[in-house]
């Protein structure tokens, strides 16, 4: 039970941190364009108005899809409530591998909504 009870807790990991970031970059992105911290593609990087607007895409993006995450992950882990440590294992395994899966394809959106608002020189795209 005890490891049952720290897979699960690790399974919620990812949602928890992708609502807090996506949190704090929707709200207060990183001041300064960096390549250290932050949300960093090559289109975001262009200036100051590309990184303020896809910290705030790729925060309500994050903040969403944590949302949506954690009753999957808890309702999964219930299904193995009580088994051996090598099931729960491979289910969080599997739980883990699909969260970051999703993290990553959370890229896609945001560069899109950039390539959208703003040319390839990042300059805003007036419509």
């Amino acid at each position: 039970m005890g490891f049952w009870a720290f897979m699960t807790a690790m399974n919620l990991l990812l949602p928890f941190i992708m609502i807090v970031i996506g949190y704090i970059f929707s709200k207060r992105p990183p001041k300064e364009i960096n390549h250290l911290a932050g949300y960093r593609t090559s289109m975001s990087m262009k200036n100051k108005d590309t990184w303020v607007f896809a910290h705030h895409h790729c925060g309500k993006i994050w903040r969403t899809v944590g949302y949506w995450m954690l009753v999957p992950s808890i309702l999964v882990m219930l299904f193995v409530i009580g088994k051996d440590t090598e099931t729960v294992g491979i289910f969080s395994s599997v739980v883990i591998g699909v969260q970051t899966v999703i993290l990553i394809a959370s890229v896609i959106p945001t560069e899109i909504a950039l390539r959208k608002n703003f040319d390839k020189d990042g300059n805003r795209i007036q419509i």
